[in-house]
C-alpha cells in the first residue's frame, strides 16, 4: 500500500484513505449525523496505543466529538461502503446502512487499520433505517470483541464507544450510541459479491487487485494471483472457525458479508458463548432454524466461500468451465484445513503435544460423552487442565479419563509441559451470556459502568484462575441457562 499523505497529529491520527481512491461504485461518500451532546463512555487506551493514539490527549480534549462523528479527524474521508450478502440463504444488495469508513490509520509500526463509526446515521443504504445504534449493542460489541481478543481469536476490535446523547426507538426509547470499530479492513465476501452483481468487470479486478495489495501481497506477482487469494481466504477462515469452535463461540449471524476477507471476526450481534455443550446450540433470536448452529458454522463458512468464488470466476480464468473446476477445487481444500487446525487445536486443549492417529476419536468421544451428561463446555476442559479429572461419575466420562491419561502421559512431553499447554489453551473466563448482560443492564437503566469494567477486566486475562476472578468462572445459574440474542439493529 502506498505510504499515508499526511503527518500524524498532535493525539496521533495518521490517515490514509486508499479505499477511497478505488471506483465510486464500491462507496457513497457520507458525512456523519451530528449529536448535540456526545459523552465518552469508554475508550480503549491499549488499542489507542497500538494505533499510534494518545490516548490521555484524546480523553481531555476531542474524544467525544470525534468518536461520535461530530469532527471527523485531519485526513479522514468518511464513506459508507456498498456491498451485498447472501442473508440466511438469500441474496441481497446491501451497504454500511448505519456505518462510516473514515480512512485507514497508519500506526507507527506502519501495520493499516481501517477506523469505522458505526451507528453513525442514515446513508444511501440505510433501507429504511435510521442509521442509528443503541448503546447496550455498541457496548456489547466492544466487550466480546476485546474478550475475543484476549483469547487469541483474530477479531475486528472496539477504540470507544460513545453515547449521542439523543434516544434511539426500537420496541422502546433506547440509548443512541457510536461504536468506533478498527479492523485490518472491511472487505468482506459481500464486497466482491456486490461488485460481481453490478456487471461492471473493471470494478470487480480493481477490488481484487485492491484486496491482493492490502491482505496478500505476495501473490501479486504469481501465475493466478486471484485463484491464490481464494486459496489465502479459505485458509484464513477455516482457522478461524476453528478457534470459535475450541472457545464455544456460536456468531449466529454467518451472512456473507459478516464474513471478512481478512479473515476477522465481525458482527457481534447476536453471538454468545455456549454453556452446555451441544452442537445445535443456536442463541439467534432470528435463527429459527438452526442455519447458524455451532456445529454448522465449518460447513456454512464453507458455503459463503462457495460465493466468494462464485464473484472470482471471471478472473481466475477466461473459460468460465477451467474457472469452475479451479475454484472448486481451492474450495473442497476447506475442509482439510479446517479439520487439521480443528484437531491441531483440540490437541492442545487436551494436552497431547505430539500426534497419534486416535486423537481424533478422543476428542469426538469426549465431546459426546459432553452432550450425552450435558456437560459445560468450558468448565470440562478447564477441569481437566486445573484437576486432571472431571467430576463427574458416568461410566463414558470415567472410562474416556482413562484413556486420555494414558495417551497424555504416554507422550514424549512431560505432563507439566502438557499442563502448561492446556492453561493456555483452555480460558477460565469467557464472556458468560448472563454476566454480559448483567454489565449491560447497568450500564444503560442505571448509568453504572462498574459492572462492565469489571468483566471486562477479568475477560482481558482469560486463562488466569484467580480469586478475584472466581465470579465470573462459575457455570450460570440454572435460571439463567436460557438465553435468546438479538441484532441490535
Amino acid at each position: 500500500m502506498r505510504e499515508p499523505m499526511s503527518s500524524p497529529s498532535r493525539t496521533g491520527w495518521n490517515f490514509d484513505n486508499t479505499y477511497a481512491g478505488l471506483p465510486e461504485r464500491l462507496y457513497v461518500r457520507q458525512n456523519a449525523a451530528r449529536h448535540a451532546a456526545p459523552s465518552l463512555v469508554i475508550l480503549n487506551h491499549a488499542l489507542a496505543q497500538r494505533l499510534g493514539l494518545d490516548a490521555d490527549v484524546l480523553e481531555r480534549g476531542e474524544a467525544a466529538d470525534v468518536f461520535s462523528g461530530n469532527v471527523m479527524p485531519a485526513g479522514a474521508q468518511p464513506l459508507a461502503q456498498a456491498y451485498a450478502g447472501h442473508q440466511f440463504g438469500f441474496f441481497n444488495m446491501l451497504g454500511d446502512g448505519r456505518a462510516l469508513l473514515l480512512g485507514e490509520q497508519i500506526a507507527p509500526d506502519g501495520a493499516r487499520f481501517d477506523i469505522q463509526l458505526k451507528g453513525s446515521g442514515v446513508t444511501p443504504f440505510s433501507r429504511r433505517g435510521d442509521g442509528k445504534a443503541a448503546l447496550g449493542p455498541m457496548l456489547r460489541e466492544y466487550l466480546v470483541s476485546e474478550a475475543m481478543h484476549a483469547l487469541g481469536i483474530p477479531t475486528t476490535r472496539s477504540l470507544a464507544v460513545v453515547k449521542t446523547g439523543e434516544p434511539v426507538y426500537r420496541d422502546t426509547a433506547l440509548p443512541g450510541a457510536v461504536l468506533t470499530r478498527v479492523a485490518a479492513s472491511h472487505l468482506r465476501v459481500g464486497t466482491f459479491e456486490y461488485a460481481y452483481g453490478i456487471g461492471a468487470p473493471p470494478v470487480l479486478k480493481a477490488l481484487a487487485d485492491y484486496a491482493i495489495r492490502r491482505h496478500d501481497a505476495a501473490l501479486a506477482d504469481t501465475q493466478n494471483p486471484y485463484l491464490g487469494l481464494l486459496h489465502a481466504v479459505a485458509e484464513r477462515q477455516a482457522r478461524l472457525v476453528a478457534q470459535w469452535m475450541h472457545a464455544g463461540f456460536i456468531h449466529g449471524v454467518m451472512n456473507t458479508d459478516n464474513m471478512t476477507i481478512s479473515g476477522e471476526t465481525i458482527d457481534y450481534g447476536p453471538c454468545a458463548f455456549m454453556d452446555a455443550y451441544h452442537p445445535d446450540t443456536v442463541f439467534s433470536s432470528i435463527d429459527n432454524r438452526g442455519r447458524y448452529a455451532y456445529g454448522n458454522q465449518p460447513a456454512i463458512a464453507q458455503w459463503n466461500l462457495a460465493r466468494f468464488a462464485e464473484a472470482l470466476l471471471p478472473l481466475i480464468a477466461d473459460d468460465q468451465e477451467t474457472a469452475v473446476q479451479l475454484a472448486a477445487s481451492a474450495i473442497q481444500a476447506f475442509s482439510g484445513v479446517y479439520e487439521q487446525a480443528w484437531l491441531e487445536g483440540m490437541r492442545r486443549k487436551l494436552g497431547l503435544l505430539d500426534a497419534q492417529p486416535d486423537d481424533k476419536a478422543l476428542a469426538d468421544d469426549l465431546l459426546a460423552a459432553m452432550q450425552n451428561h450435558g456437560l459445560d463446555f468450558t468448565l470440562t476442559f478447564r477441569a481437566l487442565t486445573e484437576r486432571q479429572t472431571v467430576d463427574y461419575a458416568a461410566p463414558d466420562m470415567q472410562a474416556w479419563q482413562t484413556r486420555w491419561k494414558m495417551r497424555r502421559d504416554g507422550q514424549p512431553a512431560s505432563r507439566e509441559q502438557a499442563l502448561a499447554a492446556m492453561r493456555q489453551a483452555n480460558p477460565a473466563v469467557i464472556p458468560r451470556n448472563y454476566l454480559v448482560e448483567a454489565a449491560l443492564d447497568a450500564a444503560v437503566n442505571d448509568g453504572d459502568m462498574e459492572p462492565f469494567k469489571r468483566l471486562h477486566a477479568a475477560l482481558a486475562r482469560p486463562f488466569e484462575a484467580t480469586p478475584e476472578n472466581a465470579r465470573y468462572r462459575a457455570a450460570p445459574p440454572p435460571a439463567q441457562q436460557a438465553y435468546r440474542t438479538y441484532c441490535g439493529t
